[in-house]
């Protein structure tokens, strides 16, 4: 029995039929090196800067170094489970993390993960953690005020929305507090809040969301919390994390304030991948790109353009001192990426100071342009006030006759410190702040006592909540000053009825 060609031929075909051609061909590699959160893997060939890989066992890193004959790898994760001779395979992924509008109200890792026990996110999307900051024509300029709440930066430093505005002091200076007051007093201002928290201690963390808990801010902020105790990975890639969540509310138009707190702590896990991955290290031992690793983080703050949704995110990034040093390497890197900063001094505030604002190295380049009207006309002198004042304070504590006008001086200024203080978490709303700076600037508190300006104030507010309501809204709907005349009347009043309260002491002077 002969069997044709044609036979063969149609046997063939019918089998190449159901052939596919897509093989699942996938690149491997071989760990050679494993040790403080650092892979080097070999056989990896076309590995891409920043794809994710993945480890036999599940956990995933970062492609670092390329390198001749091996990748270094930044493991994201804990690295107790892999061992030399380990598998690693590309993903051909970069490193995402996930967004949308089920993040808000949740506390994740550097990775989206979520780690305040409320369940899964079913987020909207996933999107890299580098992207290109928007360019010159994307941007417009900073023309919409962001009101932090409190008094001495909303009147002497401004921030504007898609400014960036560095907080800087020594540890225990209330730099976080500050962030933290910000964030409350977004609420019903159609804002976005994100905090990282690098490198806080887990105890820390803990309290902030609790405060924000308590205060109802958590339903409009996500808090990304890299701990010391993670590895020096997810220090380094949380505010990348956080910047691109922000993104993609920044994208749809909304407003959104970012907290990195603090960079210091990220620049140091830098460094120490960086040397462990035996990059060369320059001064201080940080790597050579550690002003790249914050420049193309923080220039990822803008106002968008009309055209592209007029959304913006504005960056409050953090960076720590050692005894008031501004000239170190980081924190003058930072200074020159930023639009302006906010110093802490710890000398005010350990003297009581609090928030302990120094308005003479403090400067906001850009806010001013976002600054209500009201607020520039009655906050305009304070800073030379302030400045004079404490030239005033030194030269005083020499001599013991002063003449009117230096007393005068002495005693205005006195004021405006007393003035600028403010209890934590009390964020004040922009119309009573100029109503009492208003009063500060035009000698309605001259002759009050200094330990009675507290009490001033608030029964001040109390007072024109009840009376002048309409003039306080005034302020916050059309942001001018209203009627002068009117708000003289209104001031005139209360302090006519103000009764400072008996301290202790001058009770029990007055019994004897």
């Amino acid at each position: 029995m002969s069997i044709k060609a044609e036979e063969i031929s149609a046997l063939i075909k019918q089998q190449l039929q159901g052939y596919n051609n897509e093989l699942d061909v996938e690149e491997t590699g071989i760990v050679t090196y494993i040790g403080d959160g650092i892979a080097r893997a070999h056989g990896l060939e076309n590995a891409l800067s920043g794809e994710l890989l993945e480890f036999s066992n599940g956990v995933y890193g970062m492609a670092q170094n390329l390198e001749t004959n091996d990748v270094g790898i930044m493991i994201l994760g804990d690295d107790t489970g892999i061992r030399e001779g380990d598998s690693v395979k590309r993903t051909g992924r970069i490193m995402e993390v996930p967004v949308g509008d089920a993040m808000v109200g949740r506390v994740v890792n550097s990775i989206g993960e979520p780690i305040d026990g409320k369940g899964a996110i079913k987020a909207d999307d996933h999107k890299p953690i580098e992207h290109k900051a928007p360019g010159i024509m994307d941007r417009q300029s900073v023309s919409e005020p962001l009101q932090t709440g409190i008094k001495a930066i909303d009147s002497l430093v401004p921030i504007g929305r898609g400014q960036r505005e560095l907080i800087i002091g020594d540890r225990k200076t209330g730099k976080t507090s500050i962030a933290i007051d910000t964030i409350l007093n977004q609420k019903d201002q159609d804002m976005i809040c994100i905090y990282v928290a690098i490198g806080q201690k887990e105890s820390t963390v803990r309290a902030s969301v609790n405060t924000l808990e308590q205060y109802g801010a958590m339903d409009y902020t996500i808090v990304i919390s890299a701990g010391p105790s993670e590895p020096a990975s997810l220090l380094y890639i949380a505010p990348y994390a956080g910047a691109t969540m922000g993104e993609y509310f920044m994208n749809k138009g909304q407003h959104v304030l970012i907290v990195y707190d603090d960079l210091s702590k990220q620049a140091n896990a830098y460094r120490e991948l960086s040397l462990i991955l035996r990059r060369p290290p320059g001064r201080e031992a940080y790597p050579g790109d550690i002003f790249y690793t914050h420049s193309r983080l923080l220039e990822r703050a803008a106002k968008l353009s009309d055209k592209l949704g007029g959304g913006s995110m504005t960056a409050l990034p953090i960076v720590e001192t050692q005894a008031g040093d501004v000239s170190a390497y980081i924190p003058t890197n930072v200074i020159s990426i930023t639009d302006g900063q906010i110093f802490l001094n710890s000398d005010m505030f350990y003297s009581g100071v609090r928030p302990a604002v120094d308005a003479g190295t403090s400067v906001s380049r850009v806010g001013g342009d976002a600054q209500i009207k009201a607020m520039k006309k009655v906050a305009g002198t304070l800073r030379l006030d302030l400045a004079s004042y404490h030239e005033l304070e030194s030269f005083a504590q020499f001599g013991s006759d002063l003449d009117a006008a230096t007393q005068a001086k002495l005693n205005r200024g006195a004021r405006t410190v007393e003035v600028l203080k403010q209890p934590l978490h009390s964020p004040l709303p922009v119309e009573k702040q100029v109503l009492i700076l208003y009063c500060l600037t035009h000698g309605y508190l001259d002759k009050v006592e200094l330990d009675d300006i507290e009490q001033y104030q608030n029964e001040l507010f109390a007072y024109f909540d009840s009376n002048y309501s309409d003039l306080l809204a005034e302020i916050a709907k059309t942001g001018q000053l209203p009627d002068t005349d009117k708000l003289d009347a209104g001031i005139k009043e209360f302090s006519q009825t103000f009764e400072p309260k008996k301290t202790d002491e001058s009770a029990a002077v007055v019994n004897d």
